[in-house]
């Protein structure tokens, strides 16, 4: 029986993340139509569509689905044949990390990484994806390769190591009459408040505390992103209570005119950490990420 192209598999797995022909062809280095060939023969040998049309996208078959995590897990362990007991060759790489993070990770950290990726290993891609909740699998399922985040639980399965501690400040513009006097909780409750959601949730930490204190937050403004709420800022009278304390260096760095106050009563601060499947502890390649990323954040710190 004639065996199938291995590298089949290698386009299955691309094609399902990329959800795209012309996306995976970027990341395997060939043409569109020569990526469009691969797919009919990957439909040939698995003797299913793999992906079909939805509106202007593709979108996976039960079956590929099916398929998925067996298909990523063939490729780790083949991986591993060649690389586990080994360095790896970092200056010839050509691999691409994907990474779940939020937004303010991404504007403090990717910067030092893209750099450290320059020096060491130029072929290699980083690719940051939104951050989104952990019941969808990506770690177990081989979509994602690290999950930052604040510490949660992750599942007893998988791997974490803290990257650092995050505390929070407030912001205002500059020019602000919050700052007049000293910015105390009953101070603070005197203007309108931005909240920080994704899920679009108005009321948070701040608003229990103040709660604790029989004071009452407004919330004027519900935004989806850290970034979303510092830019808001600018032309209005509003406030952000909680912001991460490791945004003010790229605030400072775009010269944006706003000005940071300590938050007034005690919070407790975050553990940001990153997460990994298992099956990734031993892969050279993925340890010199994961230690690339611990140096970055670490060196952040003490420059803080």
């Amino acid at each position: 029986m004639k065996m199938p192209d291995i590298n089949l598999l290698v386009a299955f797995d691309i094609l399902l993340e990329e959800g795209s022909v012309v996306g995976a062809a970027q990341r395997m280095h060939l043409s569109t139509p020569a990526m469009s060939r691969t797919l009919a023969r990957l439909r040939l040998a698995i003797g299913d569509p793999v992906l079909v049309r939805a509106g202007r996208g593709l979108a996976p078959t039960p079956r590929a689905l099916a398929l998925r995590e067996q298909v990523r897990s063939v490729i780790e362990q083949a991986h591993a044949v060649f690389y586990t007991g080994r360095e790896v060759e970092l200056a010839t790489l050509e691999r691409t990390f994907s990474i779940r993070a939020n937004d303010v990770f991404i504007n403090a950290y990717s910067g030092a990484l893209r750099t450290a990726f320059r020096q060491h290993a130029p072929n290699a891609v980083l690719r940051f994806v939104p951050e989104g909740d952990m019941e969808d699998g990506a770690l177990q399922e081989g979509r994602i390769d690290l999950y930052i985040s604040s510490m949660r639980d992750f599942g007893a399965d998988i791997k974490v190591q803290e990257l650092f501690e995050n505390s929070f400040i407030g912001l205002a513009r500059e020019d602000h009459p919050i700052f007049d006097a000293p910015v105390d909780a009953e101070r603070l409750v005197q203007f309108d408040h931005i909240s920080v959601s994704r899920k679009g949730r108005a009321y948070g930490p701040a608003a229990k505390l103040l709660a604790e204190l029989k004071l009452e937050q407004h919330v004027a403004l519900i935004v989806p992103s850290f970034h979303s709420a510092v830019f808001a800022l600018a032309d209005t009278d509003l406030v952000a209570p909680l912001i991460p304390r490791s945004m003010l260096h790229s605030i400072q760095r775009l010269g944006m005119r706003v000005r940071h106050f300590e938050f007034p009563l005690p919070l407790t601060t975050v553990k940001v950490v990153q997460a990994w499947h298992p099956r990734l502890d031993s892969d050279p390649a993925h340890r010199w990420l994961r230690q690339t990323i611990k140096q970055a954040c670490q060196q952040d710190q003490r420059a803080v």
